[in-house]
């Protein structure tokens, strides 16, 4: 993934943001010179992985799979340090842009409409070899439990919401318009609580050429 794509995608995402009229915290908006001045008394930011973040994993198309987020708070699973059980992040999920299947070890979670089009999430269980079960699947929208068949794709209109147990399969894409996702979670650790049904890699070779004008979280 090229630079350039990344700090103009960046761009668009803080434009279309402000069209829905949601604000990120201050250092959303630093600039990479800005970001030269911070000491440590923005450690938090750097330890805690919050910011931005975009992947392809590892497809080469990020406009058909692919994601931008931004995690806006988080703590460090296991540590006293900058202790917080719980995590959140903005997602914007562009019309037909795949998340690919996948589950959390550790991580229950909330995905949240925010508002834009219609969120659509299939949803399976984990069968004992890790792959996709033919059970049917226990869900949780907005304080609502039923049972679903294995596979069966639900619409998340603005909104509305699901919460996602440990070891329960979902992919995500949107339909009708990009769509403003929110997740509310459990400590988020990207680097070590993703399954994918199939190999994929959750962060994106980056070629430099043009200068950074936004960091992205492990830059900061």
């Amino acid at each position: 993934m090229k630079r350039s794509f990344i700090n103009n995608e960046i761009a668009a995402g803080i434009k279309f943001l402000d069209g829905m009229k949601v604000k990120l915290p201050p250092f959303a908006y630093w600039t990479a010179n800005d970001w030269k001045t911070k000491g440590p008394e923005y450690n938090e930011i750097r330890e805690c992985m919050l910011g931005w973040d975009i992947t392809d994993f590892g497809s080469g198309n990020f406009e058909s799979t692919g994601l931008l987020l931004f995690t806006i708070r988080n703590g460090i699973k296991d540590s006293k340090k900058h202790f917080k059980p719980y995590a959140e992040k903005c997602l914007i999920v562009k019309e037909n842009q795949v998340t690919p299947m996948h589950y959390h070890y550790h991580k229950m979670e909330d995905i949240i409409n925010r508002g834009g089009g219609d969120l659509m999430i299939q949803v399976y269980n984990r069968d004992k070899d890790s792959g996709l079960a033919a059970s049917p699947v226990e869900i949780n929208m907005d304080g609502k439990h039923s049972v679903v068949d294995a596979g069966t794709i639900l619409c998340l209109t603005p909104g509305q919401s699901i919460t996602l147990p440990p070891f329960q399969y979902h992919k995500f894409w949107a339909q009708g318009g990009t769509v403003v996702v929110g997740e509310v979670s459990m400590v988020n650790d990207d680097n070590a609580d993703n399954h994918f049904h199939e190999p994929k890699s959750r962060f994106s070779k980056i070629e430099e050429d043009e200068p950074a004008k936004f960091l992205l979280f492990s830059e900061c």
